[in-house]
């Protein structure tokens, strides 16, 4: 799956750029976030509600590098009281990596330093 953040590199520098990144990101489709590797609990990631922070963000000649964290559910099954599902808080940290010519990114996780 091709993902593309056309709004976040055209607003690259200016004041709406936070905003553009984090509607972006929030608008991706559920499970395109690298997130079930970071659950706790190996249950299944809640990605409905993320919440996002831009955590670091630089520019090469050819590449946005945006780092940041997103708070996240993860759905812990039959550990309450009447085997109902838990939702537990979960957080990871993401690098996100625009190519200046063509706004498509690539995801993955912190530990994995582009």
């Amino acid at each position: 799956m091709s993902i593309r953040l056309p709004d976040t590199l055209r607003n690259w520098d200016t004041d709406e750029f936070s905003h553009s990144f984090k509607r972006e990101i929030k608008g991706l489709p559920s499970g395109t976030l690298p997130l079930q590797a970071r659950g706790m609990q190996n249950g299944l990631v809640d990605d409905a509600d993320l919440s996002l922070t831009i955590l670091q963000s630089l520019e090469t000649r050819e590449v946005l590098k945006i780092k940041a964290g997103v708070f996240f559910s993860e759905i812990i099954g039959g550990c309450s009281c009447g085997d109902e599902p838990a939702a537990e808080n979960a957080y990871c940290e993401i690098w996100v990596c625009i190519q200046k010519k063509t706004a498509e990114a690539s995801i993955i996780l912190a530990e994995n330093e582009p």
